[in-house]
């Protein structure tokens, strides 16, 4: 019998674990992200930009739900084109879209248990995976519930719980915090911390103090470009005592913003 050796058996890591080089999306016949460049490793990253920079287009991107319209796209090591095989790189991918469906007579844990299914998880693992999942979104007590019966902060509680039940490399939550309270909110940071440390988490939302609270990296987007990527820190050093907004944190954004657009009327 031949001895493995530790390389052969050690996880599988990537320079990066989302790379993209001048990509370009659309959204219908709109060019929703053009010419990005942005690469991600592990930690967890907060997308932030106005209504209709191209936040969305981008998640959906990176979920391989819409193809790339041009430039290059890695998830994971492996090309996204529009032409692979895409079953390996989604079963490491967890996916929180502003708007998702289900049935609404499943209970939680049937909800969960087919996303599970979904993603090509091993049978004898979904039942603890479904469990912990549920758990960690504070659900426990109302897993045999039916999702009709549930609030709207609930359902989007549940909506992590399937798109973290995977355990996922790439974990992707596109305004996963609409509808929670401010508890819930604290609850939901701590939860980002504790993935981010062996994945890459990108949190897209208009809250810019969740951002600063729980993300490692910030990725600014504005008219479908990469308008800024760093610390959070760096963010807030952008900004102003007159710029607009209510915390440091909103005034380095809206600086950013106010820049942005006065170079580009130029």
């Amino acid at each position: 019998m031949r001895t493995v050796s530790a390389a052969e058996t050690a996880p599988t890591t990537h320079p990066w674990v989302v790379h993209a080089e001048q990509l370009r999306v659309r959204a219908g016949r709109h060019l929703a992200v053009d010419g990005l460049d942005l690469a991600l490793g592990n930690g967890v990253h907060g997308l932030l930009g106005p209504n209709g920079a191209g936040k969305t287009t981008l998640m959906r991107a990176l979920a391989t739900v819409v193809e790339p319209a041009g430039g290059r796209l890695t998830l994971l090591g492996e090309s996204v084109d529009g032409r692979g095989d895409y079953r390996k790189v989604r079963r490491g991918l967890g996916y929180l879209p502003q708007q998702f469906g289900f049935y609404p007579r499943f209970t939680v844990r049937e909800f969960v248990e087919y996303m599970a299914w979904l993603k090509e998880m091993p049978k004898t693992a979904v039942p603890g995976a479904v469990q912990r999942a549920i758990e960690r979104v504070g659900l426990a007590d109302r897993a045999d519930a039916r999702m009709k019966t549930l609030s709207g902060g609930m359902l989007r509680r549940a909506g992590i719980a399937q798109a973290i039940v995977n355990d996922p490399a790439v974990l992707l939550l596109d305004e996963p915090t609409v509808g929670l309270d401010p508890e819930q909110r604290l609850d939901f940071r701590e939860l980002l911390r504790d993935f981010g440390v062996d994945s890459c988490v990108l949190v897209s939302t208009h809250l810019v103090e969740d951002v600063v609270a729980a993300c490692t990296d910030v990725v600014m987007m504005n008219e479908g470009r990469l308008l800024f990527q760093g610390t959070p820190e760096a963010l807030i050093a952008q900004g102003s005592e007159g710029d607009a907004g209510d915390s440091p944190a909103e005034r380095g954004y809206s600086a950013l913003l106010r820049r942005h657009r006065a170079e580009a009327a130029a």
